[in-house]
């Protein structure tokens, strides 16, 4: 392999939003690793068994789509800021009622005080409840139920005043 198919296959990979391909061919050992503003390039010469050529791609990430920015969201995250949240304490499945046949915890404008139970998060088959840490009236609920939860992911947004 020559230097020019060298810096082609750089190219290539560099346009392609690959983070790493290595390549091995007969006695070329090549690795690129391309960051988001240096490219490394890592040739080296290494005896290689005669077995097949191996070439390895790293899977190529699709580019989302550039998302217009609009005044819109700005103004309810200045909302957002007087409200406190409350977040899984736990990893699991978020459950708005204690069973299926019964109602909610608590629905958007629901008065709750320190201590009320808000829901029930599901982890190795406990149930455990989650209880408000604040006093005030639920502004938002922000996950929806049945659906896992990650720690520290927020579940509800309360107006304390």
């Amino acid at each position: 392999m020559d230097l020019k198919e060298i810096q082609n296959l750089i190219r290539f990979v560099a346009k392609s939003g690959a983070s790493e391909v290595k390549l091995e061919m007969d006695d070329v050992k090549i690795t690129i690793k391309t960051g988001s503003e240096s490219e490394t390039t890592i040739v080296q010469q290494v005896p290689v068994q005669a077995a097949a050529p191996v070439v390895q791609q790293a899977p190529v990430p699709v580019a989302a789509a550039p998302v217009a920015e609009t005044p819109a969201p700005a103004a309810p995250a200045a909302d957002d800021s007087k409200y406190i949240t409350i977040k899984s304490p736990i990893i699991g499945t978020f459950y708005r009622k204690p069973s299926p046949d019964k109602p909610v915890f608590v629905e958007v404008g629901t008065d709750v005080k320190e201590g009320d139970v808000l829901c029930v998060i599901e982890a190795m088959k406990l149930f455990n409840e989650i209880e408000s840490e604040i006093s005030g009236k639920i502004v938002k609920v922000l996950v929806d139920d049945a659906s896992p939860v990650e720690f520290d992911q927020p579940l509800f947004l309360v107006d304390p005043s």
